[in-house]
């Protein structure tokens, strides 16, 4: 059974002197936040048609890639310096380091908006660097760490890269590649929702909850990383109009019934009563629901969209707007409780997932009243989280400690 472990620090960080750049979270998740609202704005605008897509990609290319590569390369971005830090004591980017880090994928987000005075091939360039360098940003840490499963998210970044090499190469007109390359970056990224998943709530679920024991099976957990790595080599190896089909409908509704069960396993009444906590379960009840309608999709019983969305504004959107919401509490000495207004956001990202995913099921004719309707509740759960924690971010940790 592959665990993600968690290491007492073994060594004293000096920090940055400015406190916005002393630890990776503080600047990824406040230019997370600010794309959440920024993506949705601008994919509204262009879906309607009155904003123009960047050329370099076509409209929909952009929005998968700009959701996966963008807003949630920061999250991961975010959570990996903080966390690997924090595991083993070892220093990870922060200062200037920190700061071109950042800058680097900024610069992927704007570009291609200028794409008709930048050649393509830098643009490329730009944006592919990012999840490479990020990976070597935290290797030595891990690397001097003595919990060798945590050196996986080194070669997981690695490959993360790949299908964004892929969609670059199609959007230079270098290659035509069979099947979706973003699909098999969503699937990477389920697969590490699924990893980290498997640590941090039944952890947090037994921190917050006295005398809980979450229930954990070494045979589940390891057909969790067998299925949805199954489901990601489908994607590459198997033709796009077989993988489309029953084998990929098997792998995902089998996946969804094991993280139902690993998650039912974890479960306690009382989570229902702490935020920071109901807000895990019900993104990772989200993947539970993303599998299932995958595996439907697969058989040409819903729309694959419905599935997609499940798993990007269901499970990337709850779990990432969660995630944020209690590191940045956690790593600045402040208690674990989120604001009302935090609450109302956990509620909305549900709400909006609901809507696209459900809604056009139930109300077809109602199709772009839904999609506008669950941008609107997205974008006003983002801004409430960057209006709330923009102060918490960029201050120092209210405990007088560095990090």
């Amino acid at each position: 059974m592959l665990k993600i472990h968690v290491e007492s620090p073994q060594s004293v960080v000096k920090p940055a002197g400015i406190p916005f750049l002393a630890l990776g979270f503080r600047p990824f998740f406040l230019l997370a936040g600010l794309f959440g609202v920024i993506l949705i704005l601008l994919w509204l605008g262009i879906w309607s048609g009155g904003i123009k897509a960047p050329l370099y990609y076509n409209p929909v290319t952009w929005h998968t890639h700009e959701m996966l590569y963008g807003y949630t390369a920061a999250v991961i971005a975010g959570f990996l310096l903080t966390a690997v830090r924090n595991w083993t004591g070892a220093k990870t980017p922060d200062g200037i380091p920190l700061a071109l880090l950042a800058m680097l994928w900024l610069a992927g987000r704007i570009l291609p908006f200028f794409s008709a005075w930048i050649p393509g091939v830098l643009i490329a360039i730009v944006d592919i660097a990012f999840l490479p360098l990020l990976a070597m940003a935290i290797q030595p840490a891990l690397w001097k760490g003595k919990a060798s499963a945590n050196r996986i998210f080194v070669p997981l970044l690695f490959v993360m890269a790949v299908p964004n090499l892929m969609i670059h190469l199609e959007s230079l007109g270098l290659v035509v590649i069979p099947g979706s390359s973003q699909d098999i970056m969503l699937y990477l990224v389920i697969f590490l929702v699924a990893l980290l998943g498997g640590r941090i709530i039944p952890f947090f679920s037994e921190s917050a909850i006295p005398g809980h024991r979450c229930r954990r099976y070494p045979t589940v957990e390891m057909a969790s990383v067998t299925l949805l790595a199954c489901l990601i080599l489908a994607q590459v190896i198997v033709p796009a109009t077989l993988s489309a089909g029953w084998l990929t409908g098997v792998l995902a509704l089998a996946a969804a019934a094991v993280q139902l069960v690993r998650l039912w396993g974890w479960h306690h009444i009382d989570v229902w009563q702490k935020p920071i906590l109901w807000v895990l379960y019900t993104g990772f009840l989200w993947l539970v629901v993303g599998l299932f309608l995958l595996g439907l999709a697969s058989f040409a019983i819903v729309p694959s969209s419905l599935a997609k969305h499940a798993l990007t504004i269901g499970v990337i959107g709850t779990l990432t707007l969660g995630m944020m919401a209690r590191v940045a509490l956690a790593h600045t000495g402040r208690p674990l409780k989120p604001a009302w207004p935090i609450v109302a956001a956990f509620v909305a990202i549900n709400v909006a997932a609901l809507i696209r995913v459900f809604g056009p099921l139930l109300l077809a004719e109602s199709y772009a009243f839904h999609i506008h309707l669950s941008g609107g509740i997205w974008f006003l759960a983002f801004a409430v989280f960057l209006v709330v924690y923009l102060p918490i971010l960029i201050r120092p940790r209210i405990d007088g400690k560095a990090w």
